[in-house]
Parts: structure tokens; sequence; C-alpha cells
């Protein structure tokens, strides 16, 4: 049998199970029914689902609404208990004045609070080969200008070959991506 759900800011067996959607991202949020309680869940009104995500209850700077995650930002009177209310900042200024605010909050959904981001494989080999092509043209000029001729053909032997599977990839790519018709 499956082990019951947690509550999320307690530990205890959840009762209460919240779902909110926001920009195609579901976020779920399980509470036992002290704290679901305490959190004003069945007050529609008073309850927040960022208050949850951000656990405010275990966040001593948040409690109060003010506190000294910034007090307000300087570009838009945004305040902490603003994001709460809302779950979203007014402006772009508002993640540098409420960085002790948002750091725990994203070290605790993520693996840390730096995007990495991703590249596809495929522009990974591209993106090598272009460097490939480049520091061999390089190399080449050096070659030349330093009279040694014997370096210089099997440096433009070895870019001619970099350039010819440069051009197969960019060929495969565009032969790979279907056309689009223009509207």
């Amino acid at each position: 049998m499956a082990s019951p759900l947690k509550c999320d800011l307690c530990g205890k067996p959840a009762s209460v199970h919240l779902t909110q959607i926001v920009n195609a991202k579901m976020h779920k949020v399980d509470l036992c029914e002290a704290c679901a309680q305490a959190k004003g869940v069945t007050d529609p009104g008073g309850f927040s689902l960022a208050d949850l995500l951000l656990k405010a209850s275990l966040s001593p700077e948040v409690q109060g609404g003010g506190g000294s995650s910034g007090g307000e930002c300087p570009a838009c009177g945004f305040t902490p208990g603003d994001f709460k209310k809302h779950g979203r900042f007014g402006c772009p200024q508002c993640y540098q004045t409420f960085s002790g605010l948002v750091a725990p909050m994203l070290d605790n959904m993520h693996k840390g609070t730096r995007h990495a981001g991703k590249v596809p494989e495929k522009a990974l080999r591209r993106r090598s080969l272009v460097e490939r092509v480049a520091e061999l043209e390089a190399q080449l000029g050096e070659a030349i200008k330093s009279e040694r001729y014997e370096d210089a053909a099997r440096l433009r032997d070895g870019l001619a070959e970099a350039r010819r599977e440069a051009a197969a990839q960019t060929e495969a790519a565009s032969a790979a991506t279907p056309a689009t018709p223009r509207r």
C-alpha cells in the first residue's frame, strides 16, 4: 500500500490537497488539517499559494508583511506582503530588492539559484566545428607568416576537411527542418 502524503509544512499526514495552475505550470501543496486552517485555506480571501510555497510560517523575515527582505521595492513600491498575496513581483527591480526572500525559495524549489540552461547536442557539435575551423585558420595564418609551409599544407588540408564537415552538418540540419508555408 502506498504511504500517505505528508504535509508540506509540518510533515503530518496530509488531508488537504491543493493544485494551482499558473502560466501552464502546476503547483501542488499537501497540508494537514491544522496547517490548512492556520493558512486560511477554508477562507478563500485569506489563502495564498505563494505564501505556502515560500513556507512563510517557517521564514521569520516574511512574517509580519514587511521584514528584513527589503521592505518595499524602490521602483514599484511592492512589498513582500504583495508578493505573498499575488504570487509574483511588480517589476524586474523586485528580484534584487527581495533577493533575500527569493534565493531560499529558488534553492528549495530547484537545484540552485543560477540557471545553467541547456544546449542541444547538434548545436554543440556545430559550434565545436566552427571553433575548430577558426582555430585552424588562425594556425594556418601563423604558419604562412613564419614560413612553415609543410605545416601550412597539413593545416590547409585539415581546414578543408573541417569545412566539408561543417557544410555537411548545415545541409543535414536544413534538410531535417521542414519548410513552413508563409501566410
